[in-house]
């Protein structure tokens, strides 16, 4: 299996999806996570089924209830003359998630307790959200506020929010094997690049890169779903089927700089955890151990699921100043950058699906590679990779010790002794012992 094929156009797919997901207004629920589920479906194509859960308001998963679904068609707060100076339609971040309808005529002081800016980034939006308190706000630049006069102004938020749904995306790419391996992305964020639609995009085209191999070794779910509530109402749905996950990874913040961060499991020992800490720490990157902070993982791996999910991110959450601002814009990430982390995780999937312990036939003494071809007929050179990855193969075969293990020990890439193992197996010196 290799998902590493050069795709001189996989950059630009990607940058494409950004650019029809940028402006559509998402939330925990509502119009703009169908029109999402909508863009990724029709960028899978026939190659998978995205299928849609619905979850409908009111329904209990374990602590949380699934909210009324929101919606909102147009907000604005406009001075005297009719202009308006803070216009939804400009920027979906200029209204807070979840506003209730407004329509009211309103002097700055009384509209001061529902206005936000950064003044620290004078020309940035910050995101804000009231899911569950029924408020109303408006989110805009300090020089936006600076500009303002005493007022009046007509205050207009055009939402509804009633009873309804919350969707959820799953793609399933099956696999020789019913056991899975989950990846999720979260849809709940607005116009935020790094912090949503990276993660969204780059799980899309591995589910098309998977789906376009002739066979997998595991099976693929790929799961879009709001924060938190999203991940705790599909692990509801999928209860019965949740001990089929052997491995997971949450993807968010792909698309901006800074090295790979691979957050580990709870646990830490986990299969995900040995084989993402090997791409990304000879990536540079970075491992981390697991806190209950952060994106899903967090609900994946509670207590009571107690799922293998790790995640892996560049630049963590919070960590750089455009978090959870407009300056988190289609600029702040490159085609680069989404490449980059869309081939890393290609390359922890190939450990997962290449992965094994072998036994040396050949096991009294270093038997003799040239005669097979795996040696250079010339002697006296420095060892390739090739050469140590063969050697370290052959030394190292026990039965029980796997490619991975072999790999770490050796300082080498897993892809390298992972083909050394093919090369020893075709000629007859080593036999898969497990899978």
């Amino acid at each position: 299996m290799t998902l590493l094929a050069h795709d001189p156009l996989l950059g630009k797919r990607m940058r494409v999806q950004l650019e029809r997901l940028y402006p559509l207004c998402r939330s925990m629920s509502g119009d703009g996570v169908r029109a999402t589920l909508d863009v990724v479906d029709e960028s899978v194509g026939d190659r998978a089924s995205l299928e849609r859960i619905g979850v409908a308001s009111g329904t209990r998963c374990h602590d949380w209830t699934i909210n009324d679904e929101w919606n909102v068609r147009d907000a604005w707060i406009a001075d005297a003359s009719g202009r308006r100076v803070v216009d939804f339609r400009e920027h979906t971040l200029h209204l807070v998630g979840y506003s209730v309808p407004v329509r009211a005529r309103m002097s700055l002081d009384e509209l001061r307790p529902h206005l936000h800016t950064l003044p620290e980034h004078p020309d940035w939006i910050p995101y804000r959200t009231s899911y569950y308190d029924r408020k109303w706000g408006f989110c805009l630049t300090q020089r936006q506020l600076d500009a303002m006069d005493d007022g009046p102004y007509d205050v207009v938020v055009d939402s509804t929010i009633g009873p309804g749904e919350i969707t959820i995306g799953e793609l399933l790419v099956p696999g020789d094997s019913e056991e899975e391996v989950l990846v999720s992305a979260h849809t709940c964020h607005p116009s935020l690049v790094n912090d949503n639609l990276s993660g969204i995009v780059v799980a899309t085209e591995l589910a098309a890169a998977l789906a376009d191999l002739p066979r997998r070794r595991y099976s693929y779910r790929f799961v879009f779903a709001p924060g938190v509530i999203g991940s705790l109402a599909w692990m509801d749905h999928r209860m019965e089927d949740l001990h089929r996950v052997r491995h997971g990874l949450v993807l968010a913040g792909l698309g901006g700089p800074g090295p790979l961060v691979y957050k580990r499991t709870r646990r830490a020992d986990r299969m995900i955890d040995c084989a993402a800490a090997h791409v990304v720490g000879r990536a540079g990157g970075e491992v981390r151990d697991y806190s209950p902070y952060g994106y899903d993982e967090r609900q994946y791996n509670s207590l009571g699921f107690d799922l293998p999910v790790g995640r892996l991110t560049r630049t963590p959450h919070g960590e750089y100043p455009e978090y959870h601002t407009s300056a988190d814009d289609l600029e702040s990430v490159t085609d680069d950058e989404l490449v980059g982390s869309f081939e890393a995780v290609g390359r922890i999937f190939e450990v997962l699906e290449q992965d094994a312990a072998y036994v040396n036939l050949s096991p009294y003494g270093e038997p003799q590679l040239g005669k097979r071809g795996l040696y250079p007929s010339l002697g006296g050179k420095a060892a390739t990779d090739m050469t140590m990855a063969l050697l370290w193969a052959m030394a190292s075969s026990d039965g029980e010790t796997r490619l991975l293990e072999i790999a770490e020990r050796a300082d080498l890439d897993f892809a390298v002794i992972a083909a050394a193992a093919r090369e020893l197996e075709a000629a007859d010196l080593l036999a898969r012992a497990t899978d």
